[in-house]
């Protein structure tokens, strides 16, 4: 699979597109040049993943079953082969995920159910019940994979510190269809003891210019 490489050095950041996006998007909406400055500084490096969604939960003709297990295909090629590339190329041992629409789903998803890999986490306009596209349908894989439900149930005292240790910011307009949905994980972390950021935006909120911002304000501000 095919990925773009920003920066030098400084923390891995794991870039996910939105949905059915490219692993070009985030250079061509502008989103590598609002963080041109900590890039070019040494704090980021990104690595711009491809996506399997056409496979997976957005296959309208596969079977929810199968769905899961392209998604867990896809994330055994991201703990196999992309992580250790970047580590190749750069041994800062701290990894951040982040991505838009449904790219969040994905940066969430990932640090939740590798904890120990994840250090920060930033999710904007996401949607995080995979259900919704599954049309209900749910079996072990699925639930896996639907960080909506199983962090309700999630109870090994191991992930759950290693969540607590996460820098977790959701980002999220005021009238996204997903606002429920972000407000219902927001309500499971507190409930869980897991510190976060939960930050709304005036309006929708949802395309690539409020995502400029967003990513410059939570990620290109930090050191």
């Amino acid at each position: 699979m095919e990925l773009l490489v920003f920066g030098h050095a400084g923390a891995r950041v794991l870039v996910f597109p939105t949905s059915l996006g490219k692993f070009f998007e985030w250079e061509d909406r502008g989103m590598v040049d609002a963080l041109a400055e900590p890039i070019e500084r040494g704090w980021f490096q990104l690595y711009c993943v491809d996506s399997v969604d056409a496979e997976s939960w957005y296959a309208k003709d596969r079977h929810p079953s199968t769905a899961a297990i392209r998604q867990e295909q896809y994330e055994a090629y991201l703990t196999h082969e992309v992580l250790p590339f970047s580590t190749h190329r750069n041994p800062n041992p701290f990894l951040i995920t982040t991505g838009a629409s449904f790219g969040a789903y994905h940066a969430i998803n990932f640090a939740f159910r590798n904890p120990g890999l994840t250090g920060r986490v930033l999710a904007m306009s996401g949607l995080y019940d995979v259900k919704r596209l599954t049309r209900g349908y749910d079996d072990p894989r699925v639930y896996a994979n639907d960080p909506s439900h199983y962090m309700v149930n999630l109870a090994d005292p191991a992930r759950l510190d290693a969540i607590r240790r996460m820098d977790i910011i959701l980002s999220i307009g005021r009238d996204d269809p997903n606002l429920a949905n972000n407000e219902h994980l927001s309500r499971v972390l507190w409930e869980k003891g897991v510190w976060h950021a939960f930050r709304l935006w005036d309006g929708w909120s949802h395309d690539w210019p409020w995502w400029r911002q967003m990513v410059q304000a939570y990620l290109g501000g930090h050191d």
